[in-house]
């Protein structure tokens, strides 16, 4: 029976996938991708191989898709976006496909998130500024509750996801300075990419101004404005 392959995609720009995911990519005979989180042209390399788009496909489709094609010894690769460890929901996935006897490998990408900060030319940790990440997401559909007014007090950079459509009850319930920079990054190295710069008092209607309203990051802290921020160089170079 053939592994199935969970493949990071990376954050939008097909040259940002990994070497070993872009092999796996064109040797697939089976190429489950995540619809339009991911781009076409990446699911376009993959050549002949049967292709399926993932959007709307129970749990169970997914892993009768696979174990199926796996069972005929077809190479199959399950495209994420981004970093699958990252809200890529892919243990229920691997636990299911394994309790069938089916090999699992995972390939790590490029999460969103480091290509905001790419986009933004900064770092998520910055000496005399941040040396700690915050990555989470606020409540909805499929989360109850969230931390983020506690997380928020720690002064350490915040990654939030999945936040896109709620920007305005995120900020307001955000308990750092409202003059904190932050940073809205719509779609990090797609072709249409924008970057919306501001404070966590003014970032959700300059958002909501420029039209986005979903697929984005909101990054808070210092580190949006690293060139002014004070930082301290790295003892790497001193």
């Amino acid at each position: 029976m053939e592994t199935v392959y969970f493949v990071g995609a990376g954050p939008g720009d097909p040259d940002l996938i990994t070497v070993r995911g872009m092999r796996l990519l064109e040797e697939a005979d089976l190429l489950i991708y995540a619809g339009s989180l991911v781009n076409p042209e990446l699911v376009a390399r993959s050549g002949a191989a049967e292709k399926l788009n993932s959007h709307g496909m129970s749990l169970g489709e997914l892993v009768d898709a696979m174990y199926s094609a796996a069972r005929r010894g077809r190479r199959v690769v399950r495209l994420h976006s981004g970093d699958p460890a990252l809200y890529g929901a892919i243990v229920e996935q691997i636990a299911d496909l394994e309790a069938l006897g089916v090999t699992v490998e995972v390939v790590p990408g490029v999460s969103s998130m480091f290509g905001a900060a790419a986009v933004l030319r900064t770092q998520l940790t910055l000496r005399g500024v941040s040396e700690s990440v915050i990555i989470t997401r606020p409540a909805g559909a499929t989360l109850e509750r969230d931390e983020i007014p506690a997380l928020s007090r720690m002064g350490a950079t915040m990654v939030i996801f999945l936040g896109t459509e709620h920007l305005e009850s995120i900020t307001a319930r955000l308990e750092c300075p409202p003059k904190t920079p932050a940073a809205v990054v719509y779609h990090a190295t797609w072709p249409d990419q924008q970057v919306i710069i501001g404070t966590v008092e003014d970032i959700a209607r300059q958002a909501r101004d420029a039209g986005i309203t979903r697929t984005a990051l909101l990054i808070v802290g210092e580190v949006v404005r690293s060139a002014a921020a004070g930082f301290e160089h790295s003892v790497l170079y001193s």
